[in-house]
């Protein structure tokens, strides 16, 4: 499987630039006195999620990627894709978990599921 056989989901590109914005209005108050620059890991923290946090999906499995690690879930263990009522994408595993997709919307569920490269089935209506 090859890098261009992933499909990924990742937060908007905003929140990144409001990191780096929030990153260099810090900077001031950072350097007035040293014991002020831990300031500066607050927006870093929220650059680095912005770039890294998000869904991988492939014909294998699924990886869910946070600040500091990730987690990966063969698709055999997915029991069902579903949307919570806040509108973001979920994974019932084969044990009864529940994991929330991160950055996948609902409306991606259909791209989420052609990265298995599995059809949806027909719709009944």
């Amino acid at each position: 499987m090859s890098r261009a056989d992933t499909v990924r989901f990742r937060h908007s590109q905003a929140i990144l630039v409001a990191a780096i914005v929030a990153f260099l209005g810090a900077l001031p108050l950072a350097t007035a006195r040293w014991w002020l620059l831990w300031v500066l890991l607050i927006p870093l923290a929220v650059g680095v999620w912005a770039w890294r946090a998000g869904t991988d999906a492939d014909a294998r499995e699924l990886r869910l990627r946070a600040l500091l690690g990730q987690r990966r879930v063969p698709w055999e263990r997915v029991a069902e894709l579903a949307a919570d009522p806040r509108g973001r994408a979920v994974a019932r595993l084969d044990d009864g978990e529940t994991l929330v997709l991160p950055a996948v919307r609902a409306a991606d569920l259909p791209r989420l599921v052609a990265a298995t490269g599995q059809a949806l089935p027909e719709s009944a209506g």
